[in-house]
């Protein structure tokens, strides 16, 4: 920033600290101080932290002024700007890191939960707001840590969109505009799906968990694989994720550092944030991380490359399963042809990871050799025809929008008209009140135990006549804290 922009944004928040009251900026004045030094609406917490904010309870504007002159003079764009300031409260000794690692946006991820105006019907269900958050901070790490260090680098900050989508938060009320990362709506679909799977909701899935998603149609060689640690990412795995209940310590206990899954290597399971990247991988299987997320899973011995041996290794299950269906086969000999024929390996008889990111149809490949349900899809139709816009004048308009996209678009219709309302304010909670009455009937609960778990939410009730979630019975189900969250991305 040369110094006339340094000395012009000085002046502009001059005017901002006037403007509030004795000059004494608090943490709902910092959206206008935000914007007066040019940084987006929503660091605005971040801004107000580094600042000294949280142990005053205010900033003025000599302590704003002299901390923002430092930091542009040592930091010289917006991304290492951002960084600093997500890091440099959390760092040892005050010394900030050049990375970002997933605990490190809860706070201005929570800060967007408080003030969007779009997000204003969850202010009332606080217990619930750790579920959203850690979906957004997975949903982030999936599309922006390209390393898959769980280690977000200023270089990957920098190639992603994610700064943009801060910036237009400010700009769009509906939150469900903002496909990436934040959809309300893209949460509640991933959520709900999870839901469905974990029949103890202790926020953690087993094998036999995950092979019910999407009516089996996973094969179990490919469910084997996922929580053999294939897809785990790096030695922050050994980092847990938690989700806690306040009340119990079994699932912690429980838990262990063999594999991706967050439990011993007898029993391993899967935890939610693991599955928010199973989801999108499995329905968005043009993107890079999925392409990589499945490409490690039937990369059997780690080559860096898919062996004629494995894929017959996976199709062997996909033969076996549709002719105990009685469904016409293809040999392996024949769909091998046509796979060679649609990826067009740079190596003869063996296929990388570039050849399949070159590919335009990874979605026909990975679903021929795991998702038996996909594959009789595909061969139903057109295979060019899930990259065209059904909704074109022509309909051979390439598709906008992504796999996920579409796919979260269409969950969420189906899954509010199950609940027989189309409000999104309501129909989680009403989601989860149908599941706790089912709940109720299971003769293995233990009474006195359940009785335990509803107190969290009756300490949290707040009267509200239009919210449907503070009558139903199934207190545990929002009794996790974003302080009782340890991570594992």
């Amino acid at each position: 920033m040369q110094i006339e922009e340094v000395q012009e944004s000085l002046q502009r928040l001059q005017v901002a600290f006037q403007q509030v009251p004795h000059g004494h900026a608090t943490a709902q004045h910092f959206g206008q101080i935000a914007k007066a030094c040019g940084c987006p609406f929503y660091w605005k917490s971040l801004l107000f932290s580094a600042t000294g904010g949280e142990k005053l309870g205010h900033v003025t504007y000599d302590n704003f002024a002299q901390f923002w002159k430092k930091l542009v003079s040592e930091y010289h764009d917006e991304c290492s700007r951002f960084v600093y300031l997500l890091t440099g409260v959390n760092g040892v000794n005050g010394v900030s890191r050049a990375y970002l690692v997933p605990e490190d946006f809860v706070g201005l991820v929570q800060d967007v939960v408080d003030t969007h105006p779009g997000l204003t019907f969850l202010k009332e269900a606080a217990e619930f707001h750790s579920r959203y958050v850690h979906t957004v901070i997975a949903r982030m790490f999936y599309q922006v840590n390209r390393s898959w260090s769980g280690a977000m680098s200023l270089s990957e900050l920098r190639h992603s969109n994610l700064l943009s989508t801060l910036r237009l938060l400010e700009e769009e009320d509906d939150i469900n505009q903002i496909t990436d990362f934040f959809s309300y709506e893209h949460f509640y679909v991933i959520y709900c799906k999870f839901w469905e799977l974990d029949k103890d909701h202790d926020l953690f899935i087993d094998k036999k968990d995950l092979a019910r998603h999407n009516d089996h149609a996973l094969s179990s060689k490919m469910i084997d694989r996922i929580f053999s640690g294939a897809v785990t990412r790096g030695s922050s795995q050994s980092k847990m994720a938690k989700f806690v209940n306040g009340s119990s310590s079994s699932s912690s206990n429980s838990s262990g550092s063999n594999g991706s899954t967050g439990s011993s290597s007898n029993h391993p399971r899967m935890s939610y944030t693991e599955f928010v990247w199973f989801l999108i991988s499995e329905e968005d299987k043009r993107h890079p991380t999925a392409i990589e997320y499945w490409f490690r899973c039937m990369d059997l011995d780690g080559d860096g490359y898919l062996s004629m041996y494995e894929l017959e290794f996976f199709y062997e299950e996909q033969l076996q399963r549709m002719e105990s269906l009685g469904i016409e086969t293809l040999p392996f000999e024949d769909c091998l042809c046509q796979m060679l024929d649609m990826i067009h390996p740079a190596v003869a008889g063996k296929i990388s990871l570039s050849d399949l990111k070159r590919c335009q149809m990874t979605p026909i490949f990975f679903d021929t050799f795991f998702n038996l349900e996909k594959y009789l899809d595909h061969e139903q139709r057109d295979p060019f025809a899930s990259q065209r816009d059904p909704d074109s004048e022509n309909g051979d308009e390439i598709l906008k929008i992504s796999d996920w996209d579409r796919y979260a678009a269409e969950e969420y219709e189906l899954l509010v008209a199950e609940e027989g309302g189309p409000d999104h304010n309501d129909d989680m909670f009403t989601r989860e009140e149908m599941t706790a009455e089912e709940h109720d009937d299971n003769d293995d609960v233990d009474e006195d135990q359940h009785e335990a778990e509803e107190a969290p939410l009756m300490d949290g009730v707040v009267d509200h006549p239009q919210s449907s979630y503070m009558t139903h019975p199934h207190g545990n189900l929002f009794s996790v804290t974003p302080c009782s969250i340890e991570y594992q991305y």
